[in-house]
C-alpha cells in the first residue's frame, strides 16, 4: 500500500532513485531466500524513518485489482458475475476451462497460483526482525510490528485461499547458512488458519483505532481480515461437519467491528467509490491510489469496464463484462427477487423497475452514459452492441461495468483518476456478521438489522419477517453478491461455500436483443466465450507450482493436479 501523504510518497520516490533497497528486497524464487552476502543493512535499518520506507514499499506489494497487468483480467473474470469479452485472455482460455496446470505461469498475469507472495511475506519478516532487533522508540515499534504482522498475515491470507495449507515462514531465511533446512513442509489448512488467527488477535489491540496516516493498518483492519478468515473457515469448503462454533467465532469478531463504533455507510452506494470520498465513513483498509507515479497503478482503467470515446462516437473494450447470471440477482425495486410472481419483472423490458445499485452498476441497452444512450442491441452496428461472433472487443453479453468509474475520467486509461482500491468495507462487515450469525443461531433481530442497513441505504424495503435459515441464507447471499459486485469477492464466496461446481459448469449466459418484424424481442442466450468448467476434486484449491516443488522436497501437491 503507497500511503497517500505527499511527504512519505517524496520519501518513497527517493528510496527508488537512491537505489539502496534494491539489494535488500530482491526476490530469488521460492521462499524469496537471498544469500546474505547481498543484503546491505548500512543504512536501512540505523532510523525509524528508514525502516518506515522499507515498512511503505511492503503496503506497495498489495497491488489493487484494477493495477495493471491485473487490470486487464481481474479475478472477477474467474466467476460468474463476468467474463472477458476479449478473446484469448487467461480468464477464459485457461481458468475458466480448467486448464491450468503446475508449471503454469505467465509472468505478466494469468498464474495458476498465489505462490509469489512469498516474496512479500520474506519482506515482512525482515523487518520485524530487524525492528525487534533496534532501539527504536517503544511506541513506535508496538505499532510498526503490529502493521507488519498485518500484512503478513494479509499475504498468507490470500495464499490460504487459494491453495489450503502452506508453509507457515516467520524467520528470515537464508540458504548460504541454513542449507536445507530453510525448507519447510506445508501446514494443514487449518493450522494455516489457526496461524493467521493468532496473529491477528495479538495484534489487534497494538493498533489505532483511527491511523495516525490515512491508509496506515487500524485495529478494525486486522479485526477484518480475522474475521474474514474466519468465515472462510466457517464455510462448507473447511467446515463440511458444519461446526457450529466455528461460524460463532466468526459472527462474534464481526460483531466488534460494529461495536468499535467507528464506521458507518456511505450515504451514496457508488459514490463511496469515487476519489473525492476517499477515506470516507465506511471505509476500513485500502490500497491508495499514487498520483504522484506516471503510470497510475491503481486508477479504475475506464475502457476496460464501460465505454469510451473513440472519434466522436462511443465503444466498448470489454475485459471485464457483467453475466446475465449477475444481472437477474438485482432485485427489484420492491425488493422482491424477478422471480418472485409478485416482483412485476417483465422479461421483454427487463430493465425498468429495477433496484438502484443495478443502475449504478451496470451499462445496459437504452442506459445513459456521460449523457449518451448506449445501444448495445444487435444488428444496428454501433460500436458497442453485442458481440456475437466473438471477433471484436464489445461485450459479449449486452452489457458493461459501470459501478465505480467516475464519469469525470472519460478519457482511456486516465492515469488522473486518484480513486483508492477498497479491500474492507462496513457494508462487507454487516454482511458477513448476518450470514455468520444466521448460521450459528438462525435469522434472529440482528441478522434482520445487519441486511436491512444494507438495503435501506438503495432503498430497498426490509426484509420479510418470519424467514428460515434457509430462506434468510439465500437472502444473505443475493444481498452479498450484488452489493460486492466486482470488488473481487465473488470468486472467493464459490470456493468457501463449494457452489463453484454448480455456479462454474456450463456457460455464462448473454442478453440478445434484436429485431423480430417490428419489435425489439429479448432473448437470454450462451454468451460468446462464455464456457465455463470446474473439477470439484481439485479445482477448489489453485496447484502448488512445480517450481516450488522442485525446490522444496518437503512439499506436496495438493490432489489431482
Amino acid at each position: 500500500m503507497k500511503l497517500p501523504m505527499d511527504s512519505v510518497k517524496k520519501s518513497i520516490y527517493i528510496i527508488f532513485i537512491m537505489g539502496f533497497m534494491v539489494a535488500v528486497i530482491a526476490c530469488n524464487d521460492y521462499l524469496d531466500v537471498v544469500p546474505k552476502d547481498q543484503v546491505s543493512d548500512g543504512n536501512l535499518w540505523e532510523s525509524s524513518n528508514n525502516a518506515d520506507l522499507f515498512l511503505n514499499k511492503i503496503y506497495g506489494s498489495l497491488e489493487s485489482p484494477v493495477a495493471q497487468p491485473i487490470a486487464e483480467d481481474p479475478r472477477e473474470n474467474f466467476s460468474d458475475n463476468a467474463m472477458n469479452s476479449v478473446a484469448g485472455r487467461y480468464s477464459r482460455t485457461v481458468y475458466a476451462l480448467s486448464a491450468y496446470t503446475p508449471d503454469y505461469v505467465n509472468p505478466s498475469w494469468g498464474k495458476a497460483h498465489e505462490w509469489n507472495q512469498y516474496d512479500h511475506i520474506r519482506k515482512c519478516n525482515l523487518f520485524i526482525k530487524n525492528v525487534t532487533e533496534r532501539d527504536f522508540p517503544e511506541n513506535w515499534k508496538k505499532v510498526r510490528l503490529a502493521e507488519a504482522r498485518f500484512l503478513r498475515a494479509f499475504f498468507y491470507n490470500l495464499l490460504w485461499t487459494a491453495h489450503g495449507g502452506v508453509p507457515i515462514i516467520t524467520e528470515v531465511l537464508n540458504l548460504s547458512e541454513q542449507g536445507d533446512e530453510v525448507f519447510k513442509p506445508r501446514s494443514t489448512a487449518s493450522e494455516t488458519a489457526d496461524f493467521l488467527i493468532r496473529e491477528l488477535d495479538e495484534i489487534q489491540n497494538d493498533l489505532p483505532i483511527v491511523a495516525e496516516e490515512p491508509g496506515r493498518v487500524t485495529k478494525g483492519a486486522a479485526l477484518s481480515l480475522k474475521a474474514w478468515v474466519e468465515l472462510f473457515r466457517a464455510s462448507p469448503l473447511h467446515n463440511p461437519s458444519n461446526d457450529l462454533a466455528l461460524w460463532k467465532n466468526a459472527a462474534e469478531t464481526y460483531r466488534k467491528i460494529i461495536e468499535l463504533g467507528q464506521y458507518s455507510l456511505f450515504p451514496q452506494y457508488n459514490e463511496l467509490f469515487f476519489e473525492e470520498n476517499n477515506y470516507n465513513a465506511e471505509v476500513i483498509f485500502v490500497t491508495p491510489s499514487d498520483p504522484n507515479l506516471t503510470s497510475n497503478m491503481h486508477n479504475r482503467r475506464s475502457y476496460m469496464h464501460a465505454a469510451s470515446y473513440v472519434g466522436n462516437s462511443f465503444r466498448g473494450f470489454a475485459l471485464t463484462t457483467p453475466s446475465q447470471e449477475l444481472i437477474d440477482e438485482y432485485a427489484m425495486a420492491n425488493g422482491l427477487p424477478i422471480s418472485h410472481p409478485l416482483s412485476g419483472y417483465d422479461p421483454q423490458n427487463p430493465y425498468a423497475g429495477r433496484e438502484k445499485r443495478f443502475y449504478e452498476s451496470i451499462i445496459y441497452d437504452g442506459s445513459t452514459w456521460l449523457d449518451t444512450e448506449m445501444v448495445i442491441r444487435f444488428g444496428l452496428g454501433t460500436p458497442s452492441q453485442i458481440d456475437l461472433s466473438d471477433a471484436s472487443e464489445a461485450t459479449n453479453t449486452g452489457y458493461y461495468w459501470r459501478k465505480g468509474i467516475n464519469p469525470k475520467y472519460s478519457i482511456v486509461g486516465d492515469a488522473n483518476n486518484k480513486a483508492h482500491w477498497i479491500w474492507f468495507r462496513y457494508a462487507e462487515i454487516l454482511l458477513g456478521y448476518a450470514e455468520a450469525q444466521n448460521e450459528a443461531v438462525g435469522p434472529d433481530a440482528s441478522v434482520y438489522d445487519a441486511v436491512n442497513q444494507v438495503r435501506a441505504r438503495v432503498e430497498l424495503p426490509a426484509l420479510t419477517e418470519g424467514l428460515t435459515k434457509e430462506e434468510m441464507r439465500t437472502a444473505i447471499h443475493r444481498e452479498r453478491r450484488v452489493e460486492l459486485a466486482f470488488e473481487e469477492k465473488r470468486w472467493y464466496d464459490l470456493l468457501r461455500l463449494k457452489l463453484a461446481e454448480e455456479k462454474l459448469n456450463g456457460s455464462l449466459h448473454a442478453m440478445l436483443i434484436e429485431r423480430e418484424g417490428d419489435r425489439w424481442v429479448h432473448k437470454v442466450i450462451p454468451a460468446p466465450g462464455g464456457e465455463r468448467r470446474f473439477f470439484p476434486e481439485k479445482n477448489y484449491f489453485l496447484p502448488i507450482p512445480q517450481a516450488a516443488l522442485d525446490r522444496n522436497p518437503l512439499l506436496q501437491q495438493n490432489p489431482n493436479y
